[in-house]
């Protein structure tokens, strides 16, 4: 509806649409003689994982750069120093002279869309239990882990009630929330986060938290497993607009929980299609990782600064003119999160697939929602936290490769639910084992069709068709009949994954 009524104002009122307009302006070099801005919590957890202590991306913007915009009435909203960047709102006119200063290597508008991966309210617990269930998460609650010792980030649209929540009573009376930011109305207390709601959308970081770490004493029930960590709360979306032009303010609140010495950051945020000027809008082939300034910053997240980011693939999944990931859940080096089904763990309709153009798997693992992946990437991240707190000397990249082994379909993945769903068990197992044997097997068909004894006692089994080892032609199911299944061969079809839970086959076709 929101999207409906935009479209009929710049109907009414064209000059919305030419009105001035937001920007990156990339610059193009750094002093190299000023001192990086590295605080140090963020020099001790990089110590501790054996990174290195500086690079230029830890240098500050230049200081006389910014003069001269200054001086040209160019009024800076946000900056970057990870993508040597500021954002700023221009006139045609200040645009035109900013274009020209020889400092600046490029000027890049933002103004699109954006899209939040939310659906509903929090599910009863009747409905949360499942997730805990199918992930295995009573193996981290017998091992007495629950994210204590993590730090976790999180980014998202609002968090309107969250310090009178039950959910997350606990964290706030054992001061658990150690810091809280609003970089869309900056000029406002942060804790007014907790207390001021545009709208609906403004609950959506609440519900997110809540999947992460909420505990419901009243009732018993655990909705998350980080329910132990400490966290830095930041709003970067304006709820009553929808729009890519915000996307400064979630790099900001990156950068600042990397200045804080944060390592795990859940954020269940995506940018896509825009609806203002058509030229400007995101396209599906630029979901590639690289083509957007904030899966840019994301990567060098990973790469450079040791963050693991977990991700909501989007909701994207049953829309027929786009159907993929959004980004920044398309950057190789996060971990990004589709949904599955409850009872057969294969893709939900709405999650969104990933690319057959990357090189690289996405989603990279996925795990039940309901309602949305927005509530999907908060599992993973309590998963990530309670491994985090097994072995803390885990860096980022390990914990994904562990998150990825541990899932049910490994390494057989696909672009639909990437390599499955993580189990907890095989998780501790692979901490301690790095080189454990996958349980699940390869085979040959020869000609057009097979038959093959299974050990299950289900009716019906998920089957993943698929052109190549990756991309997924159909998701079906396929009887079980005498203790077989038998398959045969469809057009363009050369591997095929059965999924029995317990084990997976992958077929490939001669």
């Amino acid at each position: 509806m929101r999207l409906l009524l935009l479209f009929c104002l710049l109907a009414a009122f064209p000059s919305l649409a030419n009105a001035d307009g937001k920007y990156w302006i990339y610059l193009k070099d750094k002093d190299l003689s000023q001192q990086p801005a590295v605080s140090p919590q963020t020099l001790e957890s990089r110590e501790k994982l054996g990174l290195p202590l500086f690079d230029v991306t830890d240098l500050p913007v230049r200081h006389d750069y910014l003069s001269m915009l200054d001086h040209a009435s160019v009024h800076i909203i946000q900056r970057s120093k990870w993508l040597n960047a500021v954002s700023a709102r221009l006139t045609p006119e200040t645009l035109s002279k900013v274009r020209q200063m020889d400092f600046v290597k490029e000027v890049v508008r933002m103004d699109s869309d954006f899209f939040i991966a939310r659906s509903a309210p929090l599910p009863s617990p009747a409905m949360l239990a499942p997730v805990m269930e199918q992930v295995q998460s009573d193996v981290f609650t017998n091992q007495r882990l629950t994210g204590k010792g993590v730090t976790i980030g999180v980014i998202d649209a609002g968090f309107y009630g969250a310090d009178s929540s039950d959910l997350l009573a606990h964290l706030f009376s054992k001061n658990k929330i150690l810091g809280i930011r609003d970089y869309v109305k900056p000029h406002m207390k942060g804790e007014t986060l907790y207390s001021t709601a545009e709208s609906y959308s403004d609950m959506h970081g609440t519900e997110v938290l809540s999947a992460i770490a909420g505990l419901d004493k009243r009732e018993h029930v655990q909705y998350g497993m980080a329910l132990n960590s400490k966290f830095y709360l930041a709003r970067t979306d304006y709820s009553l607009r929808e729009w890519r032009g915000e996307e400064d303010n979630w790099i900001a609140a990156l950068e600042w929980m990397d200045s804080l010495g944060v390592r795990l950051v859940n954020t269940s945020l995506g940018y896509a299609r825009g609806f203002t000027d058509p030229s400007e809008n995101y396209d599906p082939v630029q979901m590639d990782g690289k083509s957007t300034a904030i899966s840019r910053a994301a990567q060098l997240a990973a790469d450079k600064k040791g963050m693991l980011l977990v991700i909501s693939a989007g909701n994207e999944g049953e829309d027929k003119s786009w159907k993929i990931i959004t980004t920044p859940a398309d950057a190789k080096g996060v971990l990004s999160v589709g949904a599955t089904n409850q009872q057969q763990w294969t893709r939900i309709g709405y999650s969104s697939i990933g690319p057959e153009s990357l090189d690289y798997l996405k989603p990279n693992v996925s795990c039940y929602s309901l309602y949305g992946t927005s509530l999907s990437a908060p599992v993973i991240t309590g998963f990530a936290a309670c491994l985090m707190e097994h072995n803390p000397f885990l860096n980022n990249k390990e914990v994904i490769e562990i998150i990825e082994k541990s899932a049910h379909l490994y390494p057989f993945g696909n672009n639909y639910v990437g390599y499955g769903v993580p189990l907890a068990s095989r998780a501790l197992e692979l901490a301690g084992k790095p080189y454990l044997p996958s349980r699940n097997i390869r085979i040959t068909a020869k000609g057009r069709s097979i038959d093959l004894p299974v050990n299950t006692t289900e009716r019906l089994l998920p089957i993943y068709r698929k052109k190549n080892s990756r991309d997924v032609i159909v998701q079906q199911t396929t009887s079980v009949v005498n203790g077989k299944v038998s398959l045969r061969k469809q057009s363009q079809e050369k591997f095929t994954t059965i999924d029995l839970k317990n084990y997976a086959v992958e077929i490939e076709w001669e």
